[in-house]
């Protein structure tokens, strides 16, 4: 390697890190305190000062960037790791398991989680003229990739609004565009195609999902899924677990459980109360369920998430 090269990649180093720096300083000064903000539409902020407990969510499709501390989700069985060098991103609703891995009071948890819209999604890509995907666009939902310099900078733009509010409306969505030409430009093109509405198999799979999120207490009709979106039962089968890693009804049964642990936690519903409304017919096969994903039954679940959070409040 040439000197030249050689003093160019220290260079390009040193501005990543300050940069870094700056992000992980913008968010603690916006966050003083535990707990999570939405400062401008799409954008949220996350402050930890101890590693957490897993927390089960249905993620959006979104960007992560940990500026301080680190994170992993687990999609089933698969475990993704994130911390200031590498993101996360996001390209379906997904039912995830997170959890905060370091974190401290003198070095908290420093995050950020930006929703990409499929509207603004599209509107880039078709601006690029390319939305031909490098490989395969029934790639998994979901993964890690590298923290890349121009990247970093289009979100630490993002953030530095917050500092500037009446400026916010003018170039928040400007920014965002360019962060999700970063994206496109980078190892994750082929997972945004599964945001907008374009030629392959992911954006079938997209519109299932979206099917199955907004009927989930009714029962799944696969043949007819499979047969509206134009394609056979063991393709639809194939790609949806492609996108998801789960199959359809696996991925249904997850979002039940976690909607129920929503309703009871919002208090005055029983286990049963619960069971019916998200699409059990049997009580007992819901606490089975249940207890295998979240390690215990409703009702001692629910006592020891509200027990939890009564003592984050002292």
């Amino acid at each position: 390697m040439s000197q030249q090269a050689s003093d160019r990649l220290a260079y390009e180093g040193r501005r990543v890190e300050t940069r870094k720096n700056e992000l992980a300083d913008l968010i603690a000064h916006f966050m003083p305190q535990d707990g999570a903000i939405r400062p401008i539409d799409d954008l949220y902020l996350f402050r930890m000062s101890a590693p957490g407990k897993p927390i089960h969510s249905v993620y959006k499709p979104s960007l992560c960037v940990v500026a301080q501390g680190s994170k992993e989700f687990f999609l089933r069985d698969e475990r993704y790791v994130y911390d200031p060098d590498n993101y996360l991103l996001v390209t379906a609703k997904l039912p995830l398991v997170g959890q905060v891995l370091a974190a401290s009071h003198e070095e908290p948890y420093l995050s950020l989680l930006l929703e990409l819209d499929p509207t603004l999604v599209g509107a880039v890509i078709a601006e690029a003229e390319d939305i031909a995907p490098q490989h395969d666009a029934n790639v998994r939902a979901v993964d890690v990739s590298s923290l890349q310099a121009d990247l970093l900078d289009a979100v630490l733009r993002l953030v530095r609004l917050l500092d500037k509010p009446s400026e916010a409306p003018l170039f928040a969505q400007t920014i965002t565009k360019e962060i999700i030409y970063r994206l496109w430009l980078g190892s994750q093109r082929d997972r945004l195609l599964h945001i907008v509405n374009s030629d392959g198999n992911a954006p079938l799979i997209a519109q299932a999902i979206d099917l199955i999120t907004k009927e989930y207490d009714q029962p799944i009709r696969v043949e007819t899924i499979a047969r509206d979106l134009g394609m056979s039962v063991s393709g639809f089968h194939h790609h949806f677990k492609a996108v998801t890693a789960m199959s359809p009804l696996q991925y249904q049964k997850r979002l039940r459980l976690q909607e129920s642990r929503r309703l009871m936690l919002g208090g005055g519903l029983t286990a049963t109360d619960v069971a019916s409304r998200v699409g059990y017919n049997n009580s007992s096969h819901f606490s089975r369920d249940y207890k295998r994903l979240f390690g215990a039954p409703p009702k001692s679940d629910i006592a020891r998430l509200q027990a939890d959070a009564g003592l984050g409040l002292q």
